[in-house]
């Protein structure tokens, strides 16, 4: 069986996956959410929006469930530190999450316009707020939290929720909006047609845009004006070890460093921004399914430039660096890491196939003939 740091390095591997699979696939679900009240210009087609994703936005969502538990699993100090500090934002996060089943279920139920208006700025909410408070988890994160850990390993959390919203995460929200917007409007552009699909076509080139200076200016801002960890102590990744053993020092530039040991980690911001540069091509030139695939691996290649520079840490402490839960040392026991493992071998495969069999069932367009002919059984 694998050693301890093989496993460590898998786990980190799948809890990236996880973290992709969600922004990914749940990614499209918020864009369009945030993009329903401005493209929609009739009922009619704000319904063809919904039901673009109706058949599969729950299923996407359950990738975040499946990551909170996988979280508690193989990386139990990071679950407590994350959803003890961050206890407001997570709250905020659910209370926005609240608003997209409800919003779905009973948008259509009445035919009054008002309220279907108010249901749609339901959702809209429904997709913005969830963007924005992860993308502002994922800034804080390569920041790092003002936590830091006793000698019994409980975390010690001294923030505060507006303290969140500092300019670097604030830089960080508008990274990650306008690509779940760009995300949303090239899934559209591909369900749809007519006029709601050339709408979504100009949604993609200025979110686009709008995604590759922000993106270009967080690079130069990690680069020259934050500071970034660094190990300096000798760590054995093969042995079980306290977070508090090692000595981490905190300097500028320094989540640039693992681009001079990896070199081949340069491709996955590379990609990120010519990605979504030849995404916006793609659109104008109607090559609306191969926009999408290469969207989704510009979203995966951007959490890869956040999580590739970070490696190995997880969650910094930025008041604490010795306190920082890396790899090494903030995972369960190489035993249940491995009875993690096995179980996921048999299970993700069973996952993956059945997603893909519901995305196939699911396929085509949907139109507003198809809302007109079916309005009791759509959203």
């Amino acid at each position: 069986m694998f050693d301890y740091e093989t496993l460590r390095v898998i786990w980190w591997a799948i809890l990236a996956f996880l973290i992709c699979g969600f922004t990914v696939m749940d990614g499209f679900d918020l864009g369009i959410g945030m993009l329903l009240p401005f493209l929609g210009k009739t009922d009619d087609e704000r319904r063809v929006m919904l039901n673009t994703v109706g058949p599969t936005w729950e299923g996407n969502q359950t990738w975040l469930v499946t990551l909170g538990g996988i979280s508690f699993g193989a990386w139990s100090l990071v679950y407590a530190t994350v959803f003890s500090g961050l206890y407001t934002g997570m709250l905020v996060l659910l209370f926005g999450l609240f608003l997209r089943p409800v919003g779905f279920d009973y948008r259509s139920k009445l035919p009054d316009p008002r309220w279907r208006s108010s249901w749609d700025w339901a959702l809209f909410l429904g997709g913005l707020v969830p963007s924005v408070v992860l993308s502002l988890a994922v800034g804080n994160v390569i920041l790092g939290l003002p936590f830091q850990l006793d000698t019994d390993l409980r975390s010690i959390y001294t923030g505060g929720f507006w303290n969140l919203f500092n300019p670097f995460s604030l830089l960080c929200v508008v990274v990650g909006v306008s690509l779940l917007c760009l995300h949303g409007a090239v899934f559209l552009q591909w369900r749809t047609e007519a006029e709601l699909a050339e709408r979504a076509r100009r949604v993609i080139i200025w979110s686009g845009i709008a995604f590759a200076l922000s993106f270009v200016a967080a690079g130069f801002w990690l680069a020259y004006g934050q500071d970034g960890y660094l190990i300096t102590s000798s760590i054995d990744p093969n042995a079980s070890v306290s977070p508090l053993a090692k000595t981490v020092t905190k300097s500028n530039g320094l989540w640039l460093n693992n681009y001079s040991i990896y070199p081949a980690l340069v491709m996955a911001p590379l990609t990120a921004l010519f990605g979504v540069l030849l995404v916006i091509f793609c659109s104008i030139k109607h090559y609306v399914g191969t926009a999408f695939v290469i969207s989704s691996l510009a979203v995966i290649c951007t959490l890869m430039t956040a999580g590739g520079s970070m490696f190995p840490f997880i969650l910094p402490s930025s008041t604490h660096p010795a306190s920082s839960l890396t790899v090494w040392d903030a995972s369960a026991s190489r035993y249940t890491l491995q009875l993690l493992f096995f179980a996921t071998v048999v299970f993700m495969p069973i996952v993956m196939a059945y997603t893909a069999w519901v995305y196939r069932v699911m396929r085509g367009k949907v139109t507003v003939e198809d809302i007109q002919n079916n309005q009791h059984i759509l959203y």
